[in-house]
């Protein structure tokens, strides 16, 4: 480089970014995740009561490889009948979690408990971004107070 365009490269600012990972909590003290009810439990725990009946919300629980939870983010917050997913945010988490799965999982504040062709549709969409990255998809669940529906015990999931 000349020095006028190291000059010339003084006159741009250069945000940086850093990855930092901090897990609280001993690998022996995770929950390991077995089954639906499980995620359904803890996904309740952590929920806002005052919101599940009120607007749509889309969460992503972190799994290790030994299916042990590393935390639950906060994906999407939306209206009454939908939110908006980002994949890259769904995948950037996972990334900087060192997860090896992920959980998908979104209230229906109607109370129906059944997927509809969109929910299908981004189930399917982060199933295959997940390929790409070795991050798998293993499960989605709808949840509403009284109860779950869960895509991989219907045999629903896009594997």
């Amino acid at each position: 480089m000349t020095k006028a365009s190291v000059e010339n490269l003084s006159l741009f600012q250069v945000t940086e970014v850093e990855l930092v990972y901090r897990n609280k909590v001993k690998p022996c003290d995770r929950l390991q995740i077995v089954r639906s009810s499980d995620v359904y439990n803890l996904l309740l725990s952590v929920w806002d009561m005052n919101k599940i009946e009120l607007v749509e919300e889309f969460k992503i629980m972190l799994l290790d490889r030994r299916n042990a939870c590393l935390g639950v983010a906060a994906i999407a917050s939306g209206g009454i009948t939908g939110c908006l997913v980002d994949s890259r945010i769904v995948f950037s988490t996972a990334l900087k979690a060192r997860a090896s799965s992920i959980i998908l999982a979104h209230n229906h504040p109607s109370g129906n408990l059944l997927p509809s062709k969109d929910d299908m549709n981004l189930t399917q969409k982060l199933v295959d971004g997940g390929r790409l990255l070795d991050i798998k998809v293993i499960e989605h669940l709808i949840v509403t107070p009284q109860g779950y529906h869960s895509l991989a015990d219907e045999g629903m999931m896009p594997w």
